[in-house]
């Protein structure tokens, strides 16, 4: 394995570094960073977006010809660690990483020539409908239904936990149309405009007080048969692709810069808050700083595989559950070292409605974290379904 970048990949991390410390505005940064969601906040992550868009940068792992820059394998692992580093908004990936991909190389000309550029300059804003109450790891048994009549699919049911749809104008949508064979069978992906009338978003707030995700019904919702993708009753094939976008990424630069935050807030209350020892919290964080480092050198290790021409199904998997479950981890730690600082309310400060906080700065987000990052090993598929993919796709079992 050669774990060492070259020449050039190394200036392009220095043109990557001088970009995010020329461009990325502070303010941006600091929402950013006190907010507790998956994403960005949503006119944060916007402003964000529009600006990587005027550099080149909004969607450089996508080919050329649809207007991004087709960075390798190992450009975009330095973008996103880079990125991470940096402190960057993350911007929603509903859109630019989960649909645009999928449409790339399943979707109708027609398809690819009206959405994708509008997915690449953020026009049009998309969610993802997949779960459903009963049918969230367990995808296969969704029962949303999609009924052709004529030139329309015609929908019944509802998706759960959609994020952010209260300002989507799309979905992606896995529905039921048929009901033969394998759970698996009868499934399609549909896309959806927002604005169809008989689809209600209904908000659910989550116990951080954040609102993030929402219930989504449809009733007797018409949608124009050419928003197939795929074949009918292949929707299954086209969620898998969708979910090796999904799944995996970078995980190790972000955890590490919370690691390096944590380690100076440490510090910080040990020397002006006369705190008692905290030997056992420091000793806690590098067992993390160890893990973390593991998880940097497994996501260098399957760069280095893929950029020769190896890669494996599992592989999403194992960067998913490490970094999530590492995720749970830090946020913890900083539970245990802010102690009576987590127990007042900072949802006001998070969110920016407020000036002042009831507790230092660094306290305002950790509350927040812990409880959105505790759905972590489970959207994107549990943990539980991550170990069988490993076991069935990685180890033969």
């Amino acid at each position: 394995m050669d774990f060492e970048l070259n020449a050039e990949d190394k200036r392009f991390r220095e043109i990557v570094r001088h970009f995010l410390a020329e461009e990325l505005p502070e303010d941006l940064s600091q929402a950013a960073a006190r907010y507790a969601g998956v994403w960005a906040p949503f006119d944060v992550a916007m402003q964000w977006h529009r600006i990587l868009d005027r550099h080149g940068y909004a969607v450089p792992n996508w080919p050329v010809e649809y207007g991004g820059r087709d960075w390798s394998v190992v450009q975009q692992y330095l973008w996103q660690s880079e990125y991470a580093l940096a402190g960057a908004p993350r911007v929603p990936a509903m859109g630019p990483k989960m649909c645009a991909p999928v449409l790339m190389k399943f979707g109708t000309e027609t398809q690819k020539a009206e959405l994708i550029p509008r997915i690449r300059s953020g026009e049009d804003f998309w969610c993802q409908g997949y779960s459903e109450p009963g049918a969230g790891s367990d995808l296969a048994a969704l029962q949303c239904k999609a009924v052709r009549d004529g030139d329309h699919y015609v929908l019944n049911g509802t998706k759960i936990w959609t994020t952010y749809a209260q300002y989507a104008n799309w979905m992606f949508c896995l529905v039921r149309t048929g009901n033969s064979g394998k759970p698996q069978a009868g499934i399609s992906f549909l896309l959806v405009e927002m604005d169809s009338p008989g689809l209600t978003v209904s908000p659910i707030v989550s116990i951080s007080g954040d609102h993030e995700v929402n219930q989504v019904f449809f009733d007797d919702v018409r949608v124009p048969a050419v928003n197939l993708v795929g074949d009918e009753n292949e929707g299954w094939t086209v969620a898998k692709y969708l979910l090796q976008h999904e799944r995996g990424g970078a995980y190790a630069s972000g955890i590490r810069r919370q690691l390096a935050r944590f380690r100076e807030v440490a510090n910080t209350v040990i020397q002006e808050h006369q705190a008692p020892d905290l030997s056992a919290v420091l000793a806690r964080l590098s067992a993390l700083e160890i893990e973390a480092e593991a998880v940097d050198m497994t996501e260098r290790r399957i760069i280095s595989r893929i950029s020769a021409g190896v890669t494996g199904d599992s592989e999403p998997s194992m960067l998913k559950l490490a970094g999530s479950e590492l995720r749970q981890k830090v946020d913890e730690l900083w539970l245990d070292l802010l102690a009576h600082y987590i127990a007042p309310d900072y949802l006001m400060a998070r969110e920016g409605r407020s000036n002042w906080a009831p507790g230092p700065d660094y306290a305002i987000p950790v509350v927040g974290s812990y409880l959105n990052n505790r759905a972590g090993t489970i959207y994107g598929g549990s943990s539980e379904v991550q170990r069988n993919i490993i076991a069935k796709l990685g180890l033969g079992l």
